[in-house]
């Protein structure tokens, strides 16, 4: 497995310039991190000479970088106007063939619609119809270009469209196309799922990515609200070898604050080293639970836990 972390961790700030990535990617690297989880949206905007200078950066610090996306309404691949949707298609196009210049082979989100949805549509027959061929379309793209996409199983409250891993593998089934798999999110599942260990034992090999944070959205194994060991192990089940991503919010405030709804501080108000020292204990805290195959789930400071059973 490759363990990353989504770049926003130490930002208030969605938005993110090339100077910003180049420093987060030698932190994440200085961690410990194979992988920088950077915006889909911040590549379609960066000219070829940005992405070629982030590229050497990445390839000098030997990390992978995954692109995320959280698509705006403007290109909603589930919108009933064919001019919205045709738009959707072009901006995942644009974003496929500039994640060359990365080398980056996964994208993953809520690409078959725009986050967070507003709900003021709600047909989700129709939504799954719309979605699905336009994800066939971009799919066949994303086959040419040897890129994987994950389409990220969210909780009621963000989406109608795909709630459950059950529900995501219909979907999948009806894309048909082999560049296109699941992201599941411990954080989602957590609502969503009667189980989480079945639900990643039910994607199997068509989990593409996973997504891993607490019930409140903090780091792994800061106050072990779910059982990571049963989850390790249900990775291990299913030979799961690819990205593990942390998406933790611990600050309030900011664009990224309001949009995950964290208000009120969850980092104890930490600075910058401080912070540096929670995903770093966190990353280690994975480590050990996924890979060494621990019976027992232990807490950051490595004292025995009893989480929440999945």
């Amino acid at each position: 497995m490759k363990f990353g972390t989504l770049y926003s961790y130490w930002n208030r700030e969605w938005d993110c310039d090339l100077d910003r990535y180049i420093a987060i990617a030698a932190k994440v690297k200085r961690i410990g991190f194979d992988a920088l989880e950077i915006s889909a949206d911040h590549i379609s905007k960066m000219s070829g000479r940005e992405l070629n200078r982030l590229n050497d950066v990445r390839k000098s610090l030997g990390l992978v970088i995954t692109a995320n996306s959280g698509p705006s309404k403007e290109h909603d691949l589930a919108s009933g106007d064919p001019a919205v949707r045709r738009n959707g298609i072009t901006y995942f196009k644009t974003i496929l063939e500039k994640m060359r210049l990365l080398e980056s082979e996964v994208l993953i989100g809520a690409i078959y619609s725009f986050w967070p949805s507003d709900f003021a549509v709600i047909d989700k027959a129709a939504a799954w119809d719309r979605s699905i061929e336009c994800l066939q379309e971009i799919g066949e793209t994303a086959e040419e270009r040897g890129i994987e996409i994950s389409l990220e199983v969210l909780n009621r409250n963000e989406t109608y469209i795909l709630t459950s891993c059950a529900e995501a593998l219909e979907y999948c089934h009806r894309v048909g196309r082999k560049s296109v798999k699941i992201l599941l999110d411990t954080y989602h599942m957590n609502i969503e799922e009667d189980n989480i260990g079945d639900a990643i034992r039910l994607a199997g090999g068509m989990l593409g990515h996973l997504h891993v944070g607490e019930c409140n959205r903090k780091l792994p194994g800061m106050n072990n609200s779910l059982d990571w060991v049963a989850i390790g192990r249900a990775l291990g089940d299913i030979g799961y070898q690819k990205s593990v991503v942390m998406e933790p919010f611990l600050l309030s405030g900011g664009p990224v604050g309001n949009s995950i709804r964290v208000w009120r501080d969850l980092s104890d108000g930490a600075d910058e080293a401080t912070m540096d020292r929670y995903i770093s204990d966190s990353l280690a805290f994975l480590k050990r639970t996924f890979c060494a195959g621990p019976q027992t789930s232990v807490d950051l400071s490595g004292s025995p836990v009893n989480g929440r059973g999945q």
